[in-house]
This record gives C-alpha cells, structure tokens and sequence, in this order.
C-alpha cells in the first residue's frame, strides 16, 4: 500500500480528472446563474445536449464517443487500486448476483419519487434551476438509445468513482465510516450544484444513502443499477413529458 502521502496526491489527481473538475465548474456555473438577470429561478440548464444539430450521424458519433471517454476515470481508479493491493471483487463486486437488479430498482423507486417531488418544490420556491434533462432532438432515431446509455454513463462513472475508490481511498486514509460516507457525499453534491441548492441538497442526502448502503453490502453493483434507472427515468420521461403535462418546468 502506497504512504499517506502518495494516496493523497492519487486522490487529487483522479478527482481532478474526473467528478471534482465536475464539481468546480458546477460552483462557478451555480455562482454565474445566482447573478444573471432574474437569479437561479430565472435560469436554465441543460443536459444531454446535441453537439451537431443539423448533422444526425455526426452527432450519435460525438454522443458516442463522449459516452467512452467519460467512463475512463473508472478504468483509471480501478487500476491504481490493484495496483496498491486492493482487490476489485472485495470492494467493487463483493456478493454480486442478479439479486442486484430488484435491489436496485427497489431503491430507484424510492429515491426517484422523493427526488421529483423535491425538485419541484425547490423549482417552485427559486432554488433550483429549470433543469432541461433531455436536450436532443426527439426526431432522430437514436435520442432513446443514447439517453439511457447516458445514464449507464452517470452511474458508473459516479457509483464506480465515488464509492468504490473515493469511499475505498479515505478509510484506507485512516477516516472513519461515517466521516468518509459524509465527504464522499458532498463530493456527489458538488458536481450536481449546476442545478442549483436543490441539485446539491439532494445529492448529497441520496450520496449519505448510498454510502450508508454501500458500507453494509460491500459492493457497488446495486447502486449502478439503482442510478441507470433513476437517470432513464429523468433524460427518457423528460423527452416524453416535457411540454405534455402542467407540472414539469421546462
């Protein structure tokens, strides 16, 4: 096992690579919506964006390759923790079994309904920014796809990262459980404060969830597969609500 010191520097790096860069430029985003015209009530923010609108093909091909190079953080800290000793069965896939699916979708549904209702009050009270969770165009045949291969992206870029190598990483540090699921979920928060104080709020309690989950089964696998469907749920009901019903901002 490297010193303190050399997982320190590690850990800096591969969040400086990945989900903490994510989180920096959410705090500037968040500090440049609370001071346009109209505050963060007033602003919009927009996920899953096109990259060439006019050109179909072109774009699915950015999309893609976005999608790849995304997960490669999760390539990168996997190998430094073999590399220190640490074995990816025993922290990322202890116990693993298709049992994970109905775990995961049990906790989906859970989150997904608190995490809707919360966001819309938030909206409704100027604390959270109109989140556009489906930016492309609906005609082109490929939105669904590349919506829900988004959200596979998201959940194991932040599950895989956050709790299987920041989580690891800080109790190989000497922090304990709960001090490390606290700091593992401001980290999730961070990134997420784009959408606003109701992003960051409701993050970082589905991070205290997920730590709390993930320190009693070992394994990130649920979690991945709880994630994938709550970010299918929001980018794919967006693209079909948006614009339907009263309740959705958009």
């Amino acid at each position: 096992m490297p010193g303190r010191g050399l997982l320190v520097a590690e850990l800096v790096i591969v969040l400086a690579l990945s989900l903490g860069k994510s989180g920096l430029y959410a705090a500037v985003r968040l500090v440049a919506a609370a001071t346009a015209p109209g505050g963060i009530a007033g602003q919009t923010t927009t996920m899953n964006s096109s990259y060439a609108p006019e050109r179909p093909w072109l774009d699915l091909t950015y999309q893609l390759m976005a999608i790849a190079f995304a997960v490669v953080p999760v390539a990168l800290a996997g190998y430094l923790l073999v590399r220190s000793g640490t074995g990816l069965r025993d922290v990322w896939f202890r116990g693993a079994g298709w049992g994970d699916l109905p775990r995961g979708a049990a906790i989906a549904a859970g989150v997904g309904s608190v995490g809707l209702a919360f966001y819309l009050v938030m909206h409704a009270l100027g604390l959270n920014l109109t989140v556009v969770a489906a930016g492309l165009d609906t005609s082109v045949w490929w939105h669904v796809p590349v919506l829900v291969l988004s959200a596979l992206e998201n959940a194991v870029l932040e599950e895989f990262v956050v709790l299987g190598y920041v989580l690891v990483r800080l109790r190989q540090l000497g922090f304990g459980a709960t001090s490390a699921i606290v700091l593992a979920a401001v980290l999730r928060g961070s990134y997420h404060l784009y959408q606003g104080v109701g992003g960051f709020v409701g993050n970082l309690v589905m991070g205290l969830l997920f730590g709390w989950l993930y320190q009693r089964w070992g394994r990130v696998t649920p979690l991945v597969v709880a994630h994938t469907l709550l970010d299918v749920g929001a980018f794919v009901g967006y693209a079909v609500l948006a614009g339907q019903v009263s309740w959705l901002p958009t």
